[in-house]
């Protein structure tokens, strides 16, 4: 499955979400290390749901992104 993610660049760090998926974030100190931890936080967060009986919502249609200062908006796909 590929989730849409919203990247956030702030002062010192990258801010990640996932709109499909509410409290599912990640905080890095590079692009990189954020696109890393927030690929593992969609994991967890679908294994979490799946655990606990609850509906894991589907990615959102694919549509064209836009990004504007500062923010962008990606496609990250996930194993499970």
């Amino acid at each position: 499955m590929e989730y849409v993610v919203i990247f956030e660049k702030g002062e010192n760090s990258y801010g990640a979400s996932v709109p499909d998926l509410p409290g599912c974030i990640a905080v890095g100190e590079t692009m990189e290390e954020v696109k890393e931890l927030i690929a593992e936080a969609i994991e967890f967060h679908i294994e979490g749901l799946r655990e606990n009986g609850e509906i894991v919502p589907q990615p959102s249609a694919k549509l064209p992104l836009q990004s504007v200062s500062g923010v962008f908006a990606a496609f990250i796909e996930t194993r499970v």
